[in-house]
C-alpha cells in the first residue's frame, strides 16, 4: 500500500510539472504532490528524499503565492 501511495504521488507530481505552464493551480498541485511525496520517502526512511521533496514542496508553494501577482503576458 505504502508503494502504491509513493506511485501516485509521484506519478501527480511528474503530470502537474508538466501542465504547470497552462495554469498555476498545476503549480499547487505539484506542490500538494512533492509534500506527499516528502512524506512517503519519511515513512519509507529515504531521508536525503524526504528533505529534497520538502525543499521542492516549499519552493512550489511560494512559486503559486507569487505567480498570482505576476502580470500575464498579452499577446499580440
Amino acid at each position: 500500500m505504502l508503494t502504491l501511495f509513493g506511485s501516485i504521488a509521484v506519478s501527480i507530481m511528474m503530470l502537474s510539472y508538466a501542465l504547470e505552464a497552462r495554469s498555476k493551480w498545476y503549480v499547487l498541485i505539484f506542490a500538494a504532490a512533492s509534500a506527499a511525496t516528502a512524506i512517503y520517502s519519511g515513512i519509507a526512511e529515504v531521508y536525503p528524499i524526504m528533505v529534497v521533496e520538502a525543499i521542492w514542496s516549499v519552493i512550489a508553494f511560494r512559486r503559486f503565492w507569487t505567480r498570482e501577482k505576476e502580470p500575464t503576458h498579452a499577446s499580440g
